[in-house]
């Protein structure tokens, strides 16, 4: 069952789309929309929208589109019901009771209940005689006992099921373990437990909620780490391992590590805004999350070779936010939680704090590459440096193109010159290539189902248009008449049809909100393109017949071959020719 209709207009009546986007998105006003960079994909020009008057949003990039309850279930990755939940809370509403099917979010409720109880479980054995092996190798790394509650660290016992037995006794049962990600199947279908003879470190979400685990062998067996699958509660592209700390640290800037205990260790010596990612390389969903909460982060990324190439490419991931970049350059160890080890808390500090920006981080590795002494030399890192400068704002472009000149002794004139050359090509591409981009994306999602069923694109048009038009104008609703939906070619098309004709024969409102959870994201995404893709009409009646026309049209020339369209005279012509 949906959740009830008062519920969802009170709900509509008290959430504002702009308001909610504006807290993960950096909107700007356009007339009666507001454009942004999409948190959905990477992207340099706007084509992110937001639409006040329909309180919908749509990506003309990548096809993202919805509601205020489709933005949260994406950005946040949550079902249905727990996107509602969190607007309602927003709203200071509360939750009905009954009336819906929450199957979905009892089952993410159950997973994280499990991962808490799995916590609990890790962190008890550490702290037990059984679990000194663990303890001893944590207080080894430098950890104090209060670093290692405050961040629930555990181990799990060398045991291939005793996991399994005590969350078992705790009434949970297997097939909720491994959705949890804690207990594995085996080949013989057999059930043993994810993590053994491991350190352990809780991966908890903002919200305090335990959402995953990753375990660390002691010896030189492999594979080395193990960590959570994806689960209902947890994708790991998604999520930073102590953002749910480093959001309360009061500072507008994180610092980004590779590892967990980088982490650990930095919260310990006072650097409460670091964060890492979950065993992977960083993702533009991280980016975009760290965008959320931070002006500034600072690359704290190990100092060896692949530490190094980790920095260029969250570097290249950072340019379609507005987080402003810091890289600092660490001698005296490979990674943080080692130069505090044995530099100590201040000279990390130090080196935090010379941090370059992401440009003069470029300018320096560019430097190092070329015999600056020599003419070639200079040519070349002139030729590289101002591919860079081309990037920034132009009193940035001013105090680099000044800076260049007199380390160099090059008359800026004429670095201003090959500056402007390169800049004006840069344009003309990017112009291009992003209109094309637009272009083809539009078309491609606009088409997309004609192209698939092989339907005519007039057909598909129409059928688009028909949707566009009850939803503005629910009134076209009487020209219906004997209308036959089946003469509808696009399965979408008739799904929505129908919902949008009950609305209006029921009397409801019709907004995007109003629907639930009847449509997919990815029917909601077409939806909002939709309502919001030219809805106003001259004459909505005349084009509404118009449609109803060409849909008519096309689908009695499709089925015009059939014999039972024929005439008696006509298939009696064509059997005598069959039997000739």
């Amino acid at each position: 069952m949906p959740l009830n209709e008062s519920f969802l207009q009170e709900l509509k009546y008290k959430t504002d789309i702009e308001d909610i986007v504006s807290t993960y998105v950096s909107l700007r006003k356009r007339g009666n929309t507001s454009v942004g960079l999409c948190p959905f994909h990477n992207e340099k020009t706007p084509s992110f929208t937001v639409y006040n008057d329909t309180q919908s949003f749509y990506c003309f990039g990548c096809g993202a589109g919805g509601d205020a309850i489709g933005f949260i279930k994406k950005i946040e990755n949550l079902d249905y019901i727990d996107a509602v939940k969190l607007l309602a809370e927003r709203a200071g509403m509360q939750m009905p009771q009954d009336g819906f099917d929450d199957s979905i979010s009892k089952k993410r409720r159950r997973i994280l209940q499990i991962n808490r109880e799995a916590a609990k479980f890790f962190h008890s054995y550490l702290m037990s005689p059984q679990g000194k092996t663990g303890y001893d190798y944590f207080i080894n790394r430098g950890l104090t006992p209060k670093t290692i509650v405050k961040f629930g660290l555990g181990y799990a016992p060398d045991s291939w099921d005793s996991l399994l037995k005590h969350l078992k006794s705790l009434g949970y049962g297997i097939g909720e373990m491994v959705d949890a990600g804690v207990v594995k199947v085996g080949r013989n279908n057999n059930y043993y437990d994810t993590f053994k003879n491991r350190v352990m470190t809780p991966i908890i979400d903002v919200r305090g909620n335990v959402i995953a685990f990753g375990g660390r062998v002691l010896d030189d067996s492999k594979p080395k780490y193990v960590n959570t699958s994806d689960t209902l509660v947890y994708k790991k592209t998604n999520e930073l391992f102590a953002l749910n700390f480093a959001k309360d640290s009061g500072k507008d800037s994180l610092i980004l590590c590779e590892g967990y205990m980088d982490v650990i260790s930095m919260h310990q010596a006072g650097f409460n805004n670091a964060v890492a990612g979950c065993g992977t390389a960083l993702t533009s969903e991280q980016v975009r999350l760290i965008n959320r909460y931070a002006k500034e982060v600072i690359l704290a990324y190990d100092a060896d070779e692949a530490g190094q190439k980790a920095v260029h490419k969250a570097m290249e991931l950072f340019k379609s936010t507005d987080v402003k970049i810091r890289v600092p350059r660490f001698t005296g160890g490979k990674d943080p939680d080692e130069i505090i080890k044995k530099l100590g808390r201040d000279k990390f500090k130090g080196m935090l704090e010379g941090a370059s920006n992401d440009t003069e981080f470029s300018l320096l590795e560019i430097r190092e590459k070329y015999d600056l002494e020599t003419t070639q030399g200079k040519i070349d890192f002139v030729r590289d440096a101002l591919k860079i400068i081309a990037t920034l704002q132009p009193v940035e472009q001013d105090l680099y193109l000044t800076r260049i000149s007199s380390e160099l002794s090059i008359e800026k004139s004429s670095l201003k010159l090959q500056l402007q050359s390169l800049i004006k090509n840069n344009h003309r591409r990017e112009s291009k290539n992003h209109f094309k981009t637009i272009v083809n994306d539009y078309t491609r999602n606009v088409t997309r189902e004609a192209y698939d069923t092989g339907v005519p694109h007039k057909q598909t048009k129409a059928e688009n248009r028909l949707l566009t038009l009850l939803m503005v104008y629910p009134d076209c609703s009487k020209l219906l008449n004997d209308f036959d939906s089946n003469m509808l070619s696009d399965g979408f098309v008739k799904k929505a049809y129908s919902a949008i004709l009950n609305r209006i024969n029921d009397g409801l409102e019709l907004n995007l909100m109003s629907f639930g959870d009847t449509f997919t994201d990815n029917e909601y995404s077409r939806l909002a393109r939709l309502i919001n893709n030219d809805c106003e009409s001259n004459d909505s009646k005349a084009e509404f017949n118009d449609c109803l026309k060409i849909i008519e049209e096309e689908y009695n020339k499709k089925n015009s071959s059939s014999p039972s369209n024929m005439s008696e005279d006509e298939f009696r012509n064509l059997f005598s020719h069959l039997n000739k």
